[in-house]
């Protein structure tokens, strides 16, 4: 969809939150939330999904959006959180606590814009939007948030559990993790609800 497109939500009025997370597929670490309200005076240029654009691209969207973007929050919910309560309830967690930072920062939303087909329970009005990390731009911008955050959290835990080659794969179940598991066991930052990990556990 064309950026000038994209923006048109902004300028219809009311204030608006994109929200996204990332990390749902891995086998390891937390799962991560963004909220984010662009600025209709400072555009970003090329916002785009954040699985869609390279891992160079990202970072350096990573740096504008917080630089360029009226607000801006990232939360998580913890491996513990993701075990106890799965993977999906957990996401809702995340990206609840990102909206509800967003307004404790005193944003004045009016709404949240959620990628997916449900919304976490918030104390603004939200609309589930299939496929909007491609389409809203809000939304785009949370989901690249999300994603550096996570990838920079998993690539500094490679340096205290450098087996598993986290670096590389993110926590994603790559025939080169599993293997790593199969071969050393899961560590405190794997999920054990998921079932490679627990096929993995001696």
């Amino acid at each position: 969809m064309p950026q000038a497109d994209l923006f048109d939500d902004l300028d219809a009025g009311g204030v608006y939150c994109g929200v996204d997370e990332a990390g749902r597929g891995p086998l390891a670490g937390p799962v991560v939330a963004a909220a984010v309200i662009l600025d209709p005076d400072r555009r970003i240029a090329a916002l785009n999904d954040s699985k869609q654009l390279t891992e160079r691209r990202r970072e350096a969207l990573f740096d504008e959006i917080r630089e360029r973007a009226s607000g801006w929050a990232i939360a998580e919910a913890s491996v513990a959180e993701i075990d106890s309560l799965n993977i999906l309830h957990a996401s809702m967690l995340a990206m609840r606590r990102a909206v509800l930072a967003l307004i404790e920062q005193g944003h004045p939303i009016d709404r949240a814009h959620i990628d997916g087909n449900r919304c976490p329970e918030l104390p603004v009005i939200g609309h589930a939007l299939v496929g909007g990390d491609a389409s809203d731009p809000a939304i785009a911008a949370a989901s690249i948030l999300a994603k550096v955050s996570r990838d920079r959290q998993i690539v500094a835990l490679d340096a205290d559990y450098p087996q598993y080659g986290l670096a590389r794969h993110k926590g994603y179940p790559t025939p080169a993790h599993l293997a790593a598991l199969s071969e050393h066991g899961p560590s405190p930052i794997h999920r054990q609800s998921f079932a490679p990990v627990r096929r993995a556990m001696r």
